[in-house]
């Protein structure tokens, strides 16, 4: 009973806590303020086993003591959290560099398209766009692909439906973004002025200069005496535009169904100066893109007169370009993902 009011022992017990560690400080808590066990609840609760005229004094006694030990166990608390401050801060060193940030920015591909597509729009053109899931006849057949040509083998085309239902006109991932071309002619009469970025899908393997799925610009020019002089002046002009006014070209004959008659259009390499090196293959030009007259049959296609319009086109891949103006010697760090390698192109988004 006298044990109940004898406050001595939790008095010493007081005085303690400013000393304990914090694995300490907690088991003290409990012991002396928990509600099962803890020893002023105890006591608290013994309290009408005293004397009634005793009872209101211990009872007095017992909450202040409760008071002071919950203000010294939270005292305890905050001083055993500054010292885990500061010694946190003095593990600082302050002669370390700082951890750089991972900072976001377009990606250089990106960059690529969006200065072409905005080359070509201060010359007049505007943006076509079309769907990347074509049929034969627009992807092959109104561009004048012959039946047997290669390029509608499996080993080059992707296509979607491939059993024995498969429909006669069967559907692909379009290997250019030449059907919009055609889409576009068959949307309405001439004059087209129009510029068409998008990705195209090749059944390629995955090599430092060729992807499956890669970017690519077209354009087409549809009017009545629009001649290859107009086509020269035009991607000589955009290529001194992008690439610098001292930019080397030329044109070189090649032969595109959809074209006649088509070139390939060179520039002085940029990697080595014209000098020659493994990127240009010891030449000294690298070929940027195809292009040529808009061929008669395609014209007829879509129900244009070739007696009275004419047209040319080209086409571009916005990866050899970049790879090109940056120095990229493997197109496929251009697909990594690797922010090391991103970050030192680009601006910020």
């Amino acid at each position: 009973m006298a044990d109940t009011y004898d406050l001595t022992s939790l008095r010493d017990r007081l005085d303690r806590v400013a000393s304990l560690d914090a694995s300490a400080l907690e088991a003290e808590e409990i012991a002396v303020l928990g509600r099962k066990q803890g020893e002023l609840n105890a006591r608290l609760k013994a309290l009408g086993s005293i004397p009634i005229e005793q009872r209101r004094e211990a009872g007095a006694s017992l909450n202040t003591l409760k008071g002071e030990f919950e203000a010294a166990f939270a005292a305890r608390r905050e001083v055993l959290r500054a010292a885990s401050r500061d010694a946190a801060r003095s593990a600082i060193d302050p002669t370390m560099p700082g951890r750089a940030a991972w900072v976001g920015s377009r990606h250089p591909v990106t960059e690529v398209i969006d200065e072409i597509v905005e080359i070509f729009r201060s010359l007049g053109f505007t943006v076509a766009l079309g769907p990347e899931v074509e049929n034969e006849e627009l992807n092959f057949h109104a561009l004048n692909f012959p039946p047997d040509h290669p390029a509608m083998d499996m080993h080059d085309t992707l296509y979607l439906d491939q059993g024995r239902d498969a429909p006669a006109e069967r559907l692909l991932l379009r290997t250019h973004t030449s059907p919009v071309q055609i889409r576009v002619m068959r949307g309405g009469p001439p004059p087209y002025r129009v510029v068409i970025p998008g990705m195209v899908y090749r059944n390629d393997p995955f090599d430092p200069s060729h992807a499956p799925a890669f970017s690519q610009i077209e354009g087409l020019a549809v009017d009545r005496g629009i001649t290859f002089v107009d086509l020269k002046a035009t991607l000589t002009h955009f290529a001194r535009r992008f690439l610098g006014a001292d930019t080397r070209v030329r044109f070189r004959p090649s032969f595109f169904p959809f074209t006649e008659p088509s070139a390939e259009m060179d520039v002085g390499c940029l990697l080595c100066g014209g000098e020659g090196c493994s990127a240009c293959k010891g030449t000294g030009w690298m070929e940027i893109l195809g292009c040529g007259m808009v061929h008669e049959q395609v014209l007829k296609g879509c129900d244009l007169d070739p007696e009275e319009w004419t047209g040319w086109a080209f086409g571009m891949g916005p990866q050899r370009i970049a790879m090109l103006r940056y120095g990229v010697p493997d197109i496929r760090l251009l697909y990594s993902g690797d922010m090391r390698f991103l970050s030192q192109f680009g601006r910020l988004a």
